[in-house]
C-alpha cells in the first residue's frame, strides 16, 4: 500500500489552490461560515454578524438561523481574534431578553466567566456585557454566583477601561438586587473597589457605585469597611459638590448607615450635619434632594445615642420650620425624626414649648393629621403618641390646641397603627373630667366601637384603654351608653383572646363598665361571667385583672350575682331598685316590658317614693327611663314614661322595723322580732304539711294579672312563700343594720343565715366563736336552726 501512495503522489499535478473572494449577500450564508474550518472566513462573518445584530429585530432573527450555537463553541477558540468577534456578537445579542433565555438553555455563563480572566479588553467588555443583561433573571443569578462569577466582575472593577466597570458594575447590581447576594460583595472585598469608581468621570460609573452600596449598607456589617475605607468623606464630597445629579443617591446610602452612632460621628466630625442643613433648608437644590436629607436627619433620630448631638445642634426647630413646607415626603420623614426624638426628654420639652410660645409644632402636626396624605397622618400621629407618652403637659397642650377633634376622627382611620395610636393619646389626654365630656360629645364612644373589632393587638389594647378611661366616673358613663353604641359586645368579645395584653385591658374596660347595674346584665348577656370564670380556671391565663373583672360584674348588680350564685353574703345590702328575676340576664325595665305570661314573677324592692325611668339612660342609671314609641295615628316619634309603681305598704313597713325593731337591746331580740313580723305582712305561720293549701301562687297570679306585669313590689304580696320570705327579711336587716345571707335554695325555697354566739341562745356567757343558724320565717317565726344539722335541712328542704 505504501508503494501504491507513493505513485499516487507522484501522478498528481502539484497545483495550488488559488484563494476565491466570496461575496455573502445573505445572512443565513453569513451563520454558515462560522462553522467553516478557515479562521479568516470565521472572522468575516463574525464581523458581518457583529454589524447585523445592532438591530433589535435582527437578533431574533439571527437567532432563530442558530448563530447561538456556534458562536457559544468560538467562545473558546484558539483564535485570539475570533475569540473577540464571537464575544462582541454575543454581548451585543444579549441584550433582547428572548436570545437571553436562549442563552441561559445552551448553559453559556460558566463559560463567559471563565473567560473574563483572559486578559483581553474586548472579552471583559462584551463578556461583562453579556453577564449584565443575563443577571436580570433570578436563575441566571445563582447561575453566575456558583459559578464564581462575583470574583471576577469584582476583579474588573480595577479595570482602567470605563466599559468595562459599567459592565461589571450593572452585573454587580442586578445581582444585589436580591439581598441573599449582598454579604458576598463585603466578603469579597468589593467596597473598597466600588468606593474608588465613585471618583470616576463618567455620572453612569458613580450611579450604579452608589446604587450598589445603597444595597450593600442595608448590612450592617459593611459599616465596618465603609469607616476603614473613608466611605462617609467621599460620600460627604459628593453631597458638597455643586452638581447635584448624585445628592439623592449618596444621601440614601448615608440613610443606610447614619444610625449608627459610630457613623454618625464620623459623619458629624466631618461637617455631614452642616451639610444635611443646608440641603433641608430653603434655598434647597430640589424638592426630592431635600426629602432625602431629611429622611437621613430622620434616621440618624431614631438612635438615642445621637439624640444629644442632635438636640445640641437644635434640630427640633428645623423639624418645626420644615412641616411648614408642603412636600407630604418632607412631613413623613419629619414626623418620623419627632418620633425619634421624642424619647430624649429634653427634645419632648422642646417641642412643647416650640408649639407653646411659636404656635408651631403641635398644631402643624395636627394639621398634617387633619389633612395630610395617608402616609403623613399616619406618621405625624405616631410622633404625637411618642411626644405626649408619659408626658402629661404635652397631652394636655394637644388637647389646649383643639387637637382632640382630629384624633376622634382618625379612630375611623384605615390604618391599625394610625388608629392605635389615635386611642393611645386620647387615652392620655382623658385624666380630666372636662376633657372626658369634651371627648365624649365628639363622639369618642361610637368611634371606639370598630377599633374593638380590630385583629391588631395594639388596637385592641388602646381602644380597651380609652373605654377605661373615659366611663372612670358615674356621669361620663351616663353619656357613654356603651351599650347603644354597641361596643359592649366586641369588648366581651375580647375576652377569648389569646393575646395576654388584649385580655388584660379588656378585663380592666369591663372593671370599669360594670360600676353600672344594667351595663353588667348587658356585659352578661354576651357571656361575660362565663368567659371570666373559665379564664380564671385556668393558671396560664387567671391574673388580678380577670379576677377583679369577675368580681366587678357580680359586685355591681347584687340582682345579677343572686341571679347567677344564688348566695348574697352579709356585706351585699339590698337597696332599693334590687329584683330577683332569677336566672334571666334582663334589666328591670326590659322585663316589665314583656307581656304577662305563665312565668314566676320578677320581685322588685323599692321603697323609694318615686322612680322615673329613662328608656336612653337606663344602661348606665337604670331607674330613670323613658321610652321612645311611634304614635300609631301620627307615625312620630313620641315619648312615654315608665313608673315604677310606688310600694307605700313596703315603705311603711322599713319606717316601722326602724322605730320598733331596730329600738330592741339583743341582737337575737331583734333577729326573732323581724322574722315574726316578715311572717306576719305575708301570711303567717303555716305548718309544712299545710303548705299545699296555702295557695301562694294563685295570690302571685292574680296579682301580675291585676297590674298587667309580671314585675311585682314585694309590699304587695301577702301571701309569701320562702324565697319572698327570705328576700324580704334580707332586705329589712340590711335597712336596721342586721347582718344576714339571703341563700336560693330548690322549688322556691330561700333562706337567712345568721352568725349568733352560743351564749345569746342560752342566756349564758357569749361563746368566742359564733355559729350560722337559719332562720325560720314560715313555720315557727322566730326559731333558729344550726346550719348544716337534719333541722336546718327539713326547713329548707321538700
Amino acid at each position: 500500500p505504501e508503494v501504491l501512495v507513493q505513485r499516487l503522489q507522484d501522478t498528481c499535478p502539484k497545483v495550488v489552490f488559488e484563494p476565491l473572494r466570496i461575496d455573502v449577500k445573505t445572512t443565513t450564508t453569513a451563520v454558515l461560515l462560522l462553522s467553516s474550518p478557515e479562521e479568516d472566513i470565521v472572522v468575516i462573518a463574525c464581523e458581518a454578524i457583529f454589524q447585523f445584530a445592532g438591530e433589535d429585530g435582527n437578533k431574533v432573527y439571527l437567532m432563530e438561523l442558530g448563530v447561538l450555537q456556534p458562536l457559544s463553541r468560538l467562545i473558546t477558540h484558539t483564535n485570539e481574534l475570533i475569540r473577540r468577534n464571537a464575544f462582541m456578537v454575543l454581548g451585543t445579542m444579549a441584550s433582547n431578553s428572548a436570545v437571553g433565555n436562549a442563552l441561559q438553555q445552551i448553559d453559556i455563563i460558566p463559560t463567559i466567566i471563565d473567560k473574563l480572566s483572559l486578559d483581553d479588553l474586548v472579552i471583559q467588555e462584551y463578556g461583562a456585557l453579556c453577564l449584565s443583561f443575563l443577571s436580570l433573571a433570578p436563575a441566571s443569578k445563582v447561575q453566575i454566583f456558583d459559578n464564581k462569577g462575583l470574583p471576577a466582575l469584582i476583579k474588573l472593577l480595577s479595570s482602567t477601561e470605563p466599559d468595562i466597570q459599567k459592565n461589571a458594575l450593572e452585573t454587580i447590581y442586578n445581582l444585589v438586587q436580591s439581598s441573599q447576594f449582598c454579604p458576598y460583595v463585603l466578603e469579597l472585598g468589593g467596597i473598597p473597589f466600588i468606593l474608588e469608581l465613585l471618583h470616576s468621570d463618567y455620572a453612569v460609573i458613580q450611579h450604579l457605585a452608589l446604587n450598589i452600596l445603597q444595597k450593600v449598607t442595608a448590612d450592617k456589617e459593611s459599616y465596618s469597611a465603609m469607616r476603614k475605607e473613608q466611605g462617609f468623606e467621599k460620600l460627604l464630597d459628593i453631597i458638597k459638590n455643586d452638581f447635584n445629579d448624585l445628592h439623592v443617591e449618596a444621601l440614601q446610602v448615608l440613610v443606610n448607615c447614619v444610625s449608627d452612632s459610630d457613623n454618625f460621628l464620623l459623619i458629624e466630625n466631618g461637617g455631614g450635619l452642616t451639610t444635611l442643613f443646608e440641603l433641608v433648608l430653603p434655598p434647597k437644590l430640589s424638592e426630592t434632594v431635600q426629602c432625602s436629607a431629611v429622611e437621613c436627619l430622620s434616621r440618624a433620630a431614631q438612635n438615642a445615642n445621637n439624640h444629644k448631638v442632635l438636640h445640641d445642634i437644635e434640630i427640633e426647630d428645623i423639624l418645626v420650620e420644615l412641616l411648614s413646607g408642603s412636600s407630604d415626603c418632607v412631613k413623613m420623614f419629619v414626623s418620623q425624626a419627632m418620633a425619634g426624638m421624642s424619647s430624649f426628654l429634653s427634645s419632648k420639652e422642646r417641642f412643647r414649648e416650640i408649639g407653646l410660645y411659636k404656635k408651631h409644632g403641635t398644631i402643624n402636626i395636627l394639621t398634617a393629621i387633619m389633612n395630610g396624605h395617608l402616609l403623613v397622618r399616619g406618621e405625624a400621629i405616631q410622633a404625637l403618641a411618642n411626644l405626649t407618652a408619659d408626658h402629661q403637659q404635652n397631652s394636655m397642650t394637644i388637647y389646649e390646641e383643639g387637637g382632640q377633634k382630629p384624633l376622634v376622627q382618625c379612630l375611623h382611620d384605615s390604618c391599625p397603627r394610625t388608629v392605635a395610636n389615635a386611642a393611645a393619646i386620647l387615652y392620655r389626654i382623658a385624666g380630666q373630667e372636662a376633657v372626658r365630656y369634651d371627648l365624649l360629645s365628639l363622639g369618642a364612644i361610637p368611634a371606639l366601637v370598630e377599633p374593638l373589632k380590630s385583629t391588631d393587638p395594639q388596637v385592641l389594647i388602646h381602644a380597651a384603654l380609652c373605654i377605661c378611661e373615659l366611663a372612670s366616673d358615674a356621669d361620663a358613663r351616663t353619656q357613654v351608653c356603651l351599650s347603644v353604641a354597641g361596643g359592649l359586645e366586641p369588648l366581651v368579645t375580647l375576652l377569648r383572646s389569646t393575646n395576654m395584653e388584649v385580655l388584660r385591658t379588656a378585663c380592666m374596660a369591663i372593671s370599669v363598665c360594670a360600676k353600672d347595674e344594667p351595663t353588667s346584665v348587658e356585659m352578661c348577656k354576651f357571656g361575660a361571667l362565663e368567659m371570666l370564670n373559665e379564664i380564671n380556671q385556668a393558671d396560664s391565663s387567671r391574673s388580678k385583672f380577670s379576677e377583679f373583672a369577675f368580681n366587678s360584674l357580680l359586685q355591681s348588680s347584687l340582682s345579677l350575682k343572686y341571679g347567677l350564685t344564688d348566695h348574697l353574703a352579709t356585706t351585699d345590702l339590698i337597696t332599693d331598685g334590687f329584683y330577683d328575676a332569677g336566672k334571666v340576664f334582663l334589666t328591670l325595665v326590659e322585663l316589665s316590658m314583656e307581656p304577662v305570661n305563665e312565668h314566676l314573677p320578677v320581685i322588685v324592692v323599692n321603697s323609694a317614693i318615686e322612680y322615673v325611668f329613662s328608656s336612653l339612660l337606663y344602661l348606665c342609671c337604670p331607674w330613670k327611663v323613658y321610652i321612645h314609641a311611634k304614635s300609631a295615628e301620627e307615625g312620630q316619634q313620641t315619648e312615654r314614661y315608665w313608673k315604677l309603681m310606688n310600694d307605700v305598704a313596703l315603705r311603711f313597713l322599713v319606717k316601722e322595723v326602724k322605730e320598733s325593731i331596730s329600738l330592741l337591746n339583743g341582737e337575737q331580740e331583734r333577729y326573732v322580732a323581724l322574722a315574726r313580723r316578715v311572717s306576719k305582712v305575708m301570711g303567717g305561720a303555716i305548718e309544712k304539711e299545710d303548705l299545699h293549701t296555702f295557695g301562694w301562687l294563685l295570690h302571685i297570679s292574680l296579682l301580675k294579672v291585676e297590674l298587667q306585669c309580671n314585675v311585682l313590689p314585694i309590699g304587695l304580696i301577702s301571701k309569701g312563700f320562702y324565697c319572698h320570705r327570705a328576700l324580704l327579711f334580707k332586705y329589712l336587716a340590711d335597712c336596721i343594720g342586721l347582718s344576714c345571707t339571703l341563700v336560693r335554695g330548690d322549688y322556691n325555697r330561700a333562706w337567712n343565715e345568721v352568725l349568733l354566739h352560743d351564749g345569746d341562745r342560752s342566756g349564758n356567757q357569749p361563746s368566742s366563736q359564733p355559729c350560722r343558724y337559719i332562720v325560720d320565717l314560715m313555720h315557727q317565726p322566730g326559731t333558729f336552726f344550726k346550719s348544716h344539722t337534719p333541722a336546718a335541712f327539713r326547713y329548707h328542704g321538700i
